[in-house]
């Protein structure tokens, strides 16, 4: 069968990972963040090392199989340093609770607002935690 490409003008993402988010992903790499790669991740391949097309926008992969990644880069290690770590939002949240950061400091993020768009909260939850990683 032939794979069918993630088309954004009838499909529902499944994770908001835009150009913002994943430059924020590389700012929380940049800063230290240990990341073991592992099933159930979403990852950036900003080098664009992965040959095989991506199902999502912006390069961004799901490590279903850890070792076709590992066969890709050659070890778990190479994956750590080629590819950006995109946490989820529940990925994201317990990443905030071992940083620790606050229940009442993620709260804020709604403080004064209406609403906000999914792609903004997580916009501003991973900016909560490189504020907690610039403090380590």
């Amino acid at each position: 069968m032939k794979p069918i490409p993630f088309d954004p003008q009838k499909d529902l993402p499944p994770m908001v990972f835009d150009t913002q988010i994943c430059q924020l992903a590389s700012e929380i790499k940049r800063l230290g963040n240990d990341w073991q790669p592992h099933v159930g991740c979403f990852v950036w391949d900003p080098d664009k090392i992965i040959a095989v097309d991506s199902p999502f926008p912006h390069r961004i992969y799901f490590i279903l199989s850890l070792p076709r990644f590992v066969d890709i880069f050659g070890s778990v290690e190479a994956m750590v340093e080629k590819l950006v770590w995109l946490p989820t939002w529940h990925q994201a949240r317990l990443l905030c609770q071992r940083l620790g950061v606050t229940d009442k400091a993620v709260v804020n993020i709604w403080q004064g607002r209406i609403s906000l768009s999914a792609g903004e909260e997580l916009h501003k939850i991973y900016e909560l935690i490189i504020d907690a990683l610039q403090k380590k």
